[in-house]
Protein backbone atom coordinates (compact mmCIF):
# COMPACT_ATOMS: atom_id res chain seq x y z
CA UNK A 1 0.00 0.00 0.00
CA UNK A 2 3.13 2.46 0.24
CA UNK A 3 3.30 2.89 -3.73
CA UNK A 4 -0.32 3.73 -4.09
CA UNK A 5 -1.34 7.30 -3.86
CA UNK A 6 -2.07 8.86 -0.93
CA UNK A 7 -5.83 9.11 -1.35
CA UNK A 8 -6.35 6.09 -1.75
CA UNK A 9 -4.53 4.39 0.87
CA UNK A 10 -7.45 2.96 3.67
CA UNK A 11 -5.18 3.99 6.51
CA UNK A 12 -4.98 7.77 5.12
CA UNK A 13 -8.66 7.55 3.78
CA UNK A 14 -9.72 6.54 7.35
CA UNK A 15 -7.73 8.73 8.92
CA UNK A 16 -8.45 11.87 6.65
CA UNK A 17 -12.45 11.04 6.70
CA UNK A 18 -13.18 9.13 9.14
CA UNK A 19 -13.92 5.41 9.32
CA UNK A 20 -17.31 5.67 8.12
CA UNK A 21 -16.12 6.23 5.06
CA UNK A 22 -14.17 3.21 4.56
CA UNK A 23 -15.45 0.59 2.69
CA UNK A 24 -15.40 -3.34 3.98
CA UNK A 25 -12.74 -4.34 2.02
CA UNK A 26 -10.61 -1.28 3.16
CA UNK A 27 -11.28 -1.92 6.37
CA UNK A 28 -10.21 -5.81 6.01
CA UNK A 29 -7.17 -4.24 3.94
CA UNK A 30 -5.98 -2.46 7.17
CA UNK A 31 -6.30 -5.48 9.40
CA UNK A 32 -4.30 -7.45 7.10
CA UNK A 33 -1.91 -4.83 7.22
CA UNK A 34 0.35 -5.53 3.86
CA UNK A 35 -0.02 -8.17 1.05
CA UNK A 36 2.32 -10.10 -0.87
CA UNK A 37 4.81 -9.14 -4.30
CA UNK A 38 1.55 -10.10 -5.94
CA UNK A 39 -1.20 -8.80 -4.64
CA UNK A 40 -2.26 -5.81 -2.27
CA UNK A 41 -3.48 -6.23 0.96
CA UNK A 42 -6.96 -4.49 -0.74
CA UNK A 43 -6.76 -7.62 -3.11
CA UNK A 44 -6.35 -9.91 -0.26
CA UNK A 45 -9.48 -8.58 1.23
CA UNK A 46 -11.91 -8.31 -1.59
CA UNK A 47 -10.66 -12.35 -2.13
CA UNK A 48 -11.34 -13.37 1.49
CA UNK A 49 -14.90 -11.57 1.23
CA UNK A 50 -15.28 -13.21 -1.98
CA UNK A 51 -14.51 -16.40 -0.31
CA UNK A 52 -17.60 -15.25 2.05
CA UNK A 53 -19.71 -14.53 -0.80
CA UNK A 54 -19.35 -11.12 0.26
CA UNK A 55 -21.56 -11.74 3.41
CA UNK A 56 -19.42 -10.02 6.24
CA UNK A 57 -21.89 -12.19 8.55
CA UNK A 58 -20.45 -15.15 7.13
CA UNK A 59 -17.33 -13.67 7.47
CA UNK A 60 -17.77 -13.43 11.27
CA UNK A 61 -19.02 -16.95 11.15
CA UNK A 62 -15.03 -18.38 10.30
CA UNK A 63 -12.60 -19.70 12.63
CA UNK A 64 -8.91 -19.35 12.47
CA UNK A 65 -8.72 -22.87 10.37
CA UNK A 66 -11.40 -22.07 8.10
CA UNK A 67 -10.04 -19.04 7.11
CA UNK A 68 -6.66 -20.43 6.37
CA UNK A 69 -8.46 -23.04 4.40
CA UNK A 70 -9.79 -20.41 2.02
CA UNK A 71 -6.15 -21.08 0.65
CA UNK A 72 -5.80 -17.45 -0.37
CA UNK A 73 -1.78 -16.82 -0.65
CA UNK A 74 -0.88 -13.75 1.92
CA UNK A 75 -3.78 -15.11 4.24
CA UNK A 76 -1.98 -17.30 6.94
CA UNK A 77 -2.77 -17.93 10.11
CA UNK A 78 -1.54 -14.72 12.07
CA UNK A 79 -3.39 -12.53 9.81
CA UNK A 80 -6.59 -15.01 10.30
CA UNK A 81 -6.36 -14.08 13.97
CA UNK A 82 -6.10 -10.97 13.38
CA UNK A 83 -9.71 -10.97 10.90
CA UNK A 84 -11.52 -13.50 13.69
CA UNK A 85 -9.88 -11.55 16.51
CA UNK A 86 -11.56 -8.10 14.94
CA UNK A 87 -14.78 -9.82 14.14
CA UNK A 88 -15.28 -11.11 17.71
CA UNK A 89 -14.65 -7.70 19.12
CA UNK A 90 -17.29 -6.16 16.58
CA UNK A 91 -20.01 -9.43 18.16
CA UNK A 92 -18.67 -8.39 21.95
CA UNK A 93 -19.23 -4.28 21.10
CA UNK A 94 -22.84 -5.55 19.78
CA UNK A 95 -23.54 -7.48 23.02
CA UNK A 96 -22.37 -5.22 25.40
CA UNK A 97 -24.74 -2.65 25.05
CA UNK A 98 -27.72 -4.57 26.09
CA UNK A 99 -26.09 -4.95 29.76
CA UNK A 100 -27.21 -1.20 30.29
CA UNK A 101 -30.60 -1.69 29.10
CA UNK A 102 -33.85 -2.52 31.84
CA UNK A 103 -35.16 -5.65 30.13
CA UNK A 104 -38.94 -4.98 29.41
CA UNK A 105 -39.95 -7.17 26.29
CA UNK A 106 -38.67 -9.19 23.83
CA UNK A 107 -37.18 -6.40 21.69
CA UNK A 108 -34.66 -5.57 24.80
CA UNK A 109 -32.70 -8.29 24.60
CA UNK A 110 -33.45 -9.91 21.44
CA UNK A 111 -30.44 -8.20 19.83
CA UNK A 112 -28.25 -9.08 22.52
CA UNK A 113 -28.67 -13.02 22.17
CA UNK A 114 -28.92 -12.37 18.35
CA UNK A 115 -25.40 -10.70 18.27
CA UNK A 116 -24.06 -13.97 20.97
CA UNK A 117 -25.51 -16.70 19.18
CA UNK A 118 -26.73 -15.90 15.91
CA UNK A 119 -23.29 -17.13 13.98
CA UNK A 120 -23.01 -20.11 15.98
CA UNK A 121 -22.78 -23.58 14.11
CA UNK A 122 -23.98 -25.40 16.71
CA UNK A 123 -27.12 -25.08 18.62
CA UNK A 124 -26.53 -23.57 21.93
CA UNK A 125 -29.14 -23.56 25.23
CA UNK A 126 -28.10 -20.29 27.02
CA UNK A 127 -30.15 -18.48 30.16
CA UNK A 128 -29.95 -14.48 30.80
CA UNK A 129 -29.95 -13.95 34.17
CA UNK A 130 -31.44 -10.59 35.41
CA UNK A 131 -31.72 -8.99 39.09
CA UNK A 132 -34.78 -7.31 40.42
CA UNK A 133 -34.25 -4.44 38.08
CA UNK A 134 -34.78 -6.57 35.16
CA UNK A 135 -30.85 -5.50 34.25
CA UNK A 136 -29.03 -8.43 32.56
CA UNK A 137 -26.62 -9.93 35.49
CA UNK A 138 -25.34 -12.35 33.00
CA UNK A 139 -25.35 -14.84 29.66
CA UNK A 140 -24.28 -18.24 31.25
CA UNK A 141 -24.36 -21.09 28.12
CA UNK A 142 -25.96 -24.36 29.84
CA UNK A 143 -25.12 -26.85 26.54
CA UNK A 144 -23.99 -26.78 23.09
CA UNK A 145 -25.36 -29.54 21.04
CA UNK A 146 -25.08 -30.34 17.53
CA UNK A 147 -26.58 -29.08 14.29
CA UNK A 148 -30.26 -29.98 15.43
CA UNK A 149 -30.37 -29.65 18.99
CA UNK A 150 -29.18 -29.38 22.41
CA UNK A 151 -30.47 -30.75 26.18
CA UNK A 152 -30.80 -27.79 29.03
CA UNK A 153 -30.82 -29.18 32.44
CA UNK A 154 -33.15 -27.37 34.51
CA UNK A 155 -31.32 -28.35 37.73
CA UNK A 156 -28.40 -26.47 36.56
CA UNK A 157 -30.30 -23.29 35.30
CA UNK A 158 -31.85 -22.47 38.58
CA UNK A 159 -28.18 -23.58 40.91
CA UNK A 160 -26.57 -20.70 38.96
CA UNK A 161 -29.61 -18.15 39.39
CA UNK A 162 -29.56 -18.63 43.22
CA UNK A 163 -25.73 -18.57 42.34
CA UNK A 164 -26.22 -14.89 40.98
CA UNK A 165 -29.49 -14.19 43.19
CA UNK A 166 -31.08 -13.62 39.99
CA UNK A 167 -34.84 -12.71 40.16
CA UNK A 168 -35.80 -13.78 36.29
CA UNK A 169 -34.32 -15.37 33.91
CA UNK A 170 -34.72 -15.70 30.40
CA UNK A 171 -33.82 -18.65 28.14
CA UNK A 172 -32.22 -18.56 24.50
CA UNK A 173 -31.13 -21.26 22.13
CA UNK A 174 -30.26 -20.72 18.76
CA UNK A 175 -31.40 -22.63 15.41
CA UNK A 176 -28.40 -22.51 12.72
CA UNK A 177 -30.65 -23.33 10.57
CA UNK A 178 -32.03 -20.47 10.35
CA UNK A 179 -36.06 -21.76 11.08
CA UNK A 180 -37.52 -19.79 14.08
CA UNK A 181 -40.08 -22.19 15.06
CA UNK A 182 -40.22 -23.91 18.13
CA UNK A 183 -40.20 -27.58 17.99
CA UNK A 184 -42.78 -29.71 20.70
CA UNK A 185 -39.48 -30.46 22.76
CA UNK A 186 -38.75 -26.04 22.94
CA UNK A 187 -42.27 -26.01 24.44
CA UNK A 188 -42.51 -29.08 26.79
CA UNK A 189 -38.33 -28.00 27.87
CA UNK A 190 -39.91 -24.39 28.35
CA UNK A 191 -42.90 -25.42 30.57
CA UNK A 192 -40.38 -27.34 32.78
CA UNK A 193 -38.10 -24.95 33.63
CA UNK A 194 -40.97 -22.53 34.14
CA UNK A 195 -42.41 -24.46 36.61
CA UNK A 196 -39.04 -25.33 38.53
CA UNK A 197 -38.33 -22.01 38.88
CA UNK A 198 -41.58 -20.93 40.58
CA UNK A 199 -40.74 -23.02 42.82
CA UNK A 200 -38.21 -20.88 43.73
CA UNK A 201 -39.68 -17.55 43.07
CA UNK A 202 -37.76 -17.19 40.27
CA UNK A 203 -39.93 -15.68 36.84
CA UNK A 204 -38.96 -17.39 33.43
CA UNK A 205 -39.71 -14.06 31.37
CA UNK A 206 -39.55 -15.72 27.98
CA UNK A 207 -37.66 -18.53 25.72
CA UNK A 208 -36.00 -16.37 22.93
CA UNK A 209 -35.19 -18.42 19.41
CA UNK A 210 -32.82 -16.70 17.72
CA UNK A 211 -31.05 -17.36 14.31
CA UNK A 212 -29.55 -15.04 11.33
CA UNK A 213 -33.32 -14.66 10.25
CA UNK A 214 -34.43 -12.84 12.84
CA UNK A 215 -36.16 -14.09 16.23
CA UNK A 216 -39.08 -15.73 18.04
CA UNK A 217 -40.41 -14.72 21.73
CA UNK A 218 -42.52 -17.33 23.61
CA UNK A 219 -43.74 -14.22 25.39
CA UNK A 220 -44.97 -12.34 22.58
CA UNK A 221 -46.60 -15.27 21.06
CA UNK A 222 -48.72 -16.05 24.68
CA UNK A 223 -46.67 -19.19 24.78
CA UNK A 224 -45.44 -18.40 28.49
Amino acid sequence: MKDWAPEDRPREKLIREGAHSVSVAELLAILINHGTRNATALDLAKNMLLYANNDLQQLARMNVAEMCNAQIKGIGEAKAVTLVAAMELGIRRKAAEHFRIRIQGSKDIAGYLQAKLENRKQEVFAVVYLNRGNRILSLETISEGGLTGTVADPRIILKKALEQDATSLVLCHNHPSGNLIPSKADEQLTQKIKHAAALMDIQVLDHIIVSQEGYFSFADEGMI
